[in-house]
């Protein structure tokens, strides 16, 4: 009964979003667990529109993602921007593709995706942290959030390549995708003077009809719409700039019904029993990942911003919706199984909450200067 399915749902990502203001925590993270409890205790199963509206929701979440980089800070930030971005990503993804690979003994392609996984940052929780603590306009905060784009720009480009298989349907979907990216900026401004500030908002629903279109040409060309989706964002991001109320209308839209479907689906997926077998190994690959990243992004931010060397290492180890976004789609793909999906899962939520909030308490600017 696919309304019972709809409600439960919906009651679900309800009770995620009381959840998350009362504890003072990411409500993506509540909406993952909540659909854990769902599949594993009250049998709920993935059906088409929920299908639909996740993968909808993960690309109107990546578009938003792309919509917040600031081009012209990130060309005066350049330099430490790429030391810090780079690093961030490239040395995690190789020491946790050999640890996955070698040591645990997963297959190439799944050890790949798990490194990529694994090696994301989180826009999500920096923009949010950022945000709540009034850091971005500092120095530390600019830096940060620009090291943050650029470290998971890195992990959509690498999940884009392990997806590729060159087809003449993959050649569209390049050819489709280039042509959206580059006209959307030229529309947009024309697009908005017709037809913005009404009730209706045919500004939101051109950008849904673009990203759905996007999805599809991916359909057809074998290949997950992810980069596409956050260059679209980027192409966009200087008209939204002029455009603030714009954005937000479709933030609001975003979080408020998109994109909990797609937390809540991913949720789904988890297994309790493979986490329950899997203590170890999970335990095992977060500490995995705060070394490598700490070894990766420590030096270099002692070096550029000294005093805030640890908060930053800490913030560009938290990771959740490139994480989840890439393990959803592996296991989509067939690339991982529903144990190593869970495993990866399991990963993904403690890297989410626990740096975040060591950050937040302990190292933060604002909780350095009472010292």
């Amino acid at each position: 009964m696919e309304t019972l399915t709809l409600l439960i749902v919906v009651a679900s990502i309800l009770l995620a979003s009381m959840v998350a203001v009362e504890l003072g925590i990411s409500v993506a993270i509540v909406e993952i667990l909540l659909g854990v409890v769902g599949g594993n205790y009250f049998g709920i199963e993935s059906v088409s529109w929920l299908e639909i509206l996740a993968g909808l929701g993960a690309m109107v979440l990546v578009f938003l993602a792309g919509t917040e980089i600031d081009l012209p800070s990130l060309k005066g930030r350049w330099k430490q921007t790429a030391l810090l971005g780079g690093s961030s990503f490239f040395l995690p993804l190789i020491g946790m593709t050999v640890l996955l690979g070698v040591v645990i003994g997963w297959q190439f392609e799944a050890a790949l995706l798990g490194g990529i996984v694994l090696s994301t940052a989180s826009v999500a929780i920096t923009f949010t942290v950022l945000t709540e603590s009034g850091l971005l306009d500092h120095p530390t905060g600019k830096s940060l959030i620009a090291a943050t784009y650029l470290t998971d720009l890195l992990a959509v480009i690498a999940l884009f390549l392990i997806f590729i298989e060159v087809t003449p349907d993959f050649i569209i979907f390049v050819v489709g995708s280039v042509a959206i990216v580059a006209l959307a900026p030229v529309l947009a401004g024309k697009f908005f003077r017709r037809y913005g500030n009404r009730v209706v908002e045919p500004e939101i629903k051109a950008v849904i009809f673009m990203l759905v279109l996007l999805m599809v040409l991916g359909e057809m060309g074998a290949a997950q719409a992810v980069l596409p989706a956050f260059l679209l964002g980027i192409a966009l991001s200087g008209h939204y700039f002029h455009h603030r109320l714009e954005k937000d209308r479709l933030r609001v839209v975003a979080f408020a019904f998109l994109t909990p479907f797609f937390f809540f689906k991913g949720g789904l997926n988890i297994s309790l029993n493979a986490l329950s077998s899997s203590l170890g190994i999970i335990a095992a690959l977060f500490l995995a990942k705060s070394v490598f990243k700490a070894v990766a992004v420590y030096p270099i931010a002692h070096r550029f911003m000294e005093r805030d060397a640890i908060y930053t290492t800490l913030i560009l180890t938290a990771g959740l919706t490139f994480g989840t976004i890439g393990a959803v789609f592996g296991a989509e793909a067939g690339i991982i199984d529903g144990s190593q999906f869970s495993i990866l899962m399991g990963v993904v939520l403690l890297t989410a909450i626990v740096p975040a909030v060591l950050a937040q308490r302990l190292f933060s600017p604002q909780a350095v200067d009472k010292h």
